[in-house]
């Protein structure tokens, strides 16, 4: 039998054609997201083990993310992160009515709904920077024993108190060590704002004043000691700790501190890219470029990009938040 050739009316060897129906430019965009996708699942999955390992005295989100703008001591648990994913959803629907009005050539609308997800970007990165902010900082401070518990403070109705609320410092000063004066040329970390022999005189002082642990009982809250119990667990203490970075965690294990600004910090980047990319698109839409070439086949490949770092946002709020 003599071999039939089959045709395809171009030829896909020099990179012609569409496969899959698609331009080259949108399915490599689509290789990026499986292959990012693949990256933040690694981080969430490396964080959901690393949570389950320490089950037990991992910190309460509700707990930690309780600020909002411009309401100072309102305790407010997740309503920014919420607001915030709000937000960031909403520029996706914007993102959506932009790549419609492309498809329709509508060079107006395009413009208002590629204007209006670059506002609501913008509005989500400079949030996360202000939650990181607060996160960095602290609220209440800490105690943090020999073997690297944290031990956190509550009033007569189990609510938690800040350090500051009952402890008195000394009149005693101690410089802090830099570069230039400190034992083998070291700078020293910035010191604490009361010093341990502060908190043990003042807690002694306030016998309303409890301890509460990073362990978790049986109805998912953190354990709070007796009053006997406490003192003891205060002897065990070495420092003062305040916010959170790499090292100290003031709202419980480090690990959680690690994560968070990994995951968030990976994810915030991602936005910001995207902020730029949206603003470089933008301007060409300006410029009228897209309608010279007689489609708006770009808007649609950030629109790609930007749905879905919202999607990988809704599950790091999913299991960094809310689980």
């Amino acid at each position: 039998m003599a071999a039939t050739a089959v045709t395809t009316g171009h030829d896909t060897s020099k990179g012609y054609g569409k496969p899959f129906g698609i331009s080259y430019g949108k399915m490599m965009m689509w290789f990026f997201i499986l292959s990012d996708a693949l990256t933040f699942s690694a981080f969430i999955i490396s964080y959901g083990f690393s949570r389950f390992k320490f089950i037990e005295e991992w910190p309460i989100a509700d707990e930690v993310f309780t600020h909002f703008p411009f309401l100072h001591g309102v305790n407010a648990p997740m309503y920014y992160v919420a607001l915030m994913t709000f937000i960031l959803i909403f520029s996706s629907v914007t993102m959506v009515l932009a790549v419609d009005a492309g498809h329709k050539m509508d060079k107006k609308k395009v413009t208002l709904y590629m204007f209006l997800t670059i506002i609501g970007g913008a509005i989500f990165v400079g949030s996360q920077a202000w939650e990181w902010k607060n996160f960095i900082k602290g609220e209440y401070g800490a105690v943090q024993t020999k073997s690297g518990n944290i031990l956190q403070f509550v009033n007569e109705e189990g609510h938690q108190i800040a350090v500051s609320d009952f402890v008195t410092a000394s009149h005693s000063e101690r410089v802090q060590h830099t570069g230039d004066t400190g034992l083998w040329y070291q700078s020293e970390a910035a010191l604490p704002t009361f010093t341990m022999a502060d908190i043990q005189k003042s807690f002694a002082a306030h016998p309303e004043v409890r301890v509460r642990t990073q362990q978790l009982d049986e109805a998912g809250a953190k354990t709070i000691l007796d009053r006997a119990k406490s003192t003891a667990a205060l002897q065990t203490g070495v420092k003062m700790v305040e916010g959170a970075n790499l090292k100290e965690n003031e709202y419980g294990h480090p690990l959680f501190a690690d994560f968070f600004f990994f995951i968030t910090g990976f994810h915030g980047f991602h936005v910001f890219s995207g902020i730029v990319f949206n603003i470089i698109v933008f301007v060409n839409v300006i410029l009228g470029t897209y309608e010279r070439r007689g489609h708006y086949e770009m808007v649609e490949k950030v629109g790609l990009y930007w749905h879905f770092v919202d999607l990988v946002w809704v599950f790091v709020f999913t299991f960094f938040y809310l689980v």
